[in-house]
């Protein structure tokens, strides 16, 4: 089907842009694309699709470009592990045909040197950059959505906890702000909104947050001079009607779906947390963006298959000016810069200790977190998709279409065809 709609379906193309979630045809120089995209959470596997795109864009004469993303044959090994012949003989293949391109585009700097090293490819860095609908959260916004996920942010996974207990606000009040005439406020009181998003598969290792969050938790107590008798109940009350502490309430909204979602879920609904909270959502392509702007952190347990691409949540929540804590791999300080736009962890203990210090003061008080949120500004204001395809891709993807139009006009071609007809 594929091939039949390369070869006949549509008008004929310069280049085929062959990447993890589409397949982009481009006809120059009108510099429009059509683009097959792949359901949503199913990415094409290299093969047959390379082998589709270099057949077709053989038969039509057009150049044929690779997007490396990442590579298919980690991916395979997750579930077959590295030493089966199947991934053998797939990474075989994926270079195999990966060579064939005109020319190659590539995530990171650690896998352009992959790729030229062990691969035989030379390819062009092309960061990923957040689409422009991804920015900051204004007031007015944030109230209006909260008014939306009210309901959800209410109503526990278990029986109770510390967010559901006096939090029924209605009409102009929600969880996290207040609309008084014409202002938005935010409350003093709210808990600290830190989002996650998930497949919820086990290349995302979610034990990591439980764990931190129970130490967040049992750390907080100790640092207060807590013991495990004192009443949850009154503790909610008392900051459900104003109270402020050294360390806030800590809700962590985790948006995605996934295999192992039931599985957590279960383990979140028989935790007993004083100051935590959890929320699961799937949330719609409008409200996500907004979610991500109006969260004080962002979290990515994203462990990279290959160790050489980087997480596209990460890129969305630089897009909102959120800071993140990302888990540490090989080259993820290729986008997250330490003490700038995010901190890194290896363990839910190093992770528990990073919350404690970012939010301790919250919310006027913790200028760590302050300073994260600004470097995570600049970084989205540093670089959008324009001027990095400018920059980059462009001139890259121009030099092979004029040298594929070059030979379509060579005489040589010309007398092909001729022949050929």
């Amino acid at each position: 089907m594929l091939l039949r709609f390369l070869c006949i379906k549509v008008p004929h193309p310069d280049v085929l842009l062959y990447r993890k979630e589409h397949l982009v045809l481009w006809m120059w120089p009108f510099e429009a694309f059509v683009c097959c995209q792949a359901a949503k959470g199913r990415n094409p596997p290299s093969a047959p699709t390379l082998v589709a795109v270099k057949w077709a864009s053989s038969l039509r004469r057009s150049a044929f470009i690779v997007d490396w993303h990442n590579f298919g044959y980690t991916l395979l090994g997750l579930s077959l592990g590295r030493s089966s012949r199947f991934v053998t003989v797939y990474r075989w293949f994926e270079k195999h045909y990966g060579k064939m391109a005109n020319g190659s585009l590539c995530v990171t700097r650690a896998m352009q040197h992959e790729l030229a090293q062990n691969w035989g490819i030379r390819a062009t860095v092309l960061y990923d950059q957040p689409p422009v609908f991804f920015h900051p959260t204004s007031l007015e916004e944030k109230h209006k959505l909260f008014c939306r996920l009210n309901e959800n942010l209410c109503h526990p996974i278990g029986v109770r906890d510390c967010v559901s207990t006096g939090s029924m606000e209605f009409g102009d009040e929600t969880l996290f702000t207040s609309h008084i005439g014409n202002d938005f406020l935010l409350k003093q009181n709210r808990p600290a909104l830190i989002v996650s998003s998930t497949s919820w598969t086990p290349d995302e290792d979610f034990g990591i947050l439980l764990e931190a969050a129970v130490m967040y938790d049992s750390r907080v107590a100790a640092i207060l001079n807590e013991n495990d008798s004192t009443d949850e109940g009154v503790l909610w009350k008392e900051i459900s009607n104003g109270k402020q502490l050294l360390y806030p309430r800590l809700l962590f909204i985790i948006t995605g779906k996934g295999p192992e979602k039931e599985k957590y879920g279960e383990k979140i609904k028989y935790l007993t947390l004083k100051r935590v909270a959890f929320r699961t959502m799937w949330l719609s392509a409008e409200d996500y963006p907004l979610l991500l702007g109006s969260a004080d952190l962002g979290v990515c347990l994203h462990t990279s298959s290959s160790g050489l691409d980087l997480p596209m949540k990460v890129v969305d929540m630089f897009g909102c000016g959120l800071a993140v804590c990302a888990v540490s791999y090989s080259c993820i300080q290729e986008l997250v810069k330490v003490e700038k736009n995010g901190l890194l962890f290896s363990s839910s203990s190093e992770l528990a200790d990073e919350l404690l210090m970012l939010f301790r003061g919250f919310p006027d008080e913790c200028n760590a977190l302050k300073s994260l949120r600004n470097g995570a500004l600049e970084t989205s204001s540093s670089a959008r998709w324009d001027t990095e395809w400018e920059e980059h891709a462009k001139p890259l993807i121009s030099e092979i279409t004029n040298r594929a139009i070059g030979l379509r006009d060579s005489p040589q071609y010309q007398r092909m065809c001729f022949q050929h007809d």
